[in-house]
């Protein structure tokens, strides 16, 4: 039985890679083929229950970016957890005038009957959100810098 489960939860990660991978403005309804209902995702910003919570923010955040894409690099399961790194490119219109950015990650990910039932993304939230900002951007920039040395 350990196979099987295993088979499934890989199953579940491929499934998972390929809704990430084109997701876009008009395919959020994808989003549910993956998740449970009663998911916990939690992001450097945010904590999110439940699967229509969590629907509710992604049709928000795509709605405000002109576009945001994930490109998957490595990925692994090991029982029920898996692991994904990635690099997400988005653009804001308020985020230094809508240019791309690219932000790398990686998620942790816990899956129960082929369904992801926790959802954490690890990423520099300074290095996505801050470092774009005005006056903000240059003290996030300095600070990183000083604490490289």
């Amino acid at each position: 039985m350990i196979h099987a489960a295993t088979t499934s939860h890989s199953d579940a990660l491929d499934r998972f890679i390929t809704v990430y991978t084109s997701l876009r403005k008009d395919n959020l309804s994808t989003l549910e083929e993956i998740y449970s209902e009663d998911v916990v995702f939690e992001d450097p910003a945010h904590r999110i229950e439940g699967y229509d919570n969590l629907s509710r923010y992604f049709e928000t955040m795509y709605a405000n970016v002109t576009d945001c894409r994930f490109d998957i690099h490595d990925h692994a399961v090991n029982g029920e957890v898996a692991f994904i790194s990635w690099t997400m490119t988005l653009s804001h219109p308020k985020l230094e005038g809508g240019a791309e950015r690219a932000v790398n990650g990686c998620t942790r990910l816990v899956l129960k009957e082929g369904r992801v039932i926790l959802h954490r993304d690890y990423f520099d939230l300074g290095e996505m959100l801050y470092e774009a900002l005005p006056v903000l951007g240059i003290a996030v920039r300095i600070i990183k810098k000083r604490l490289g040395q």
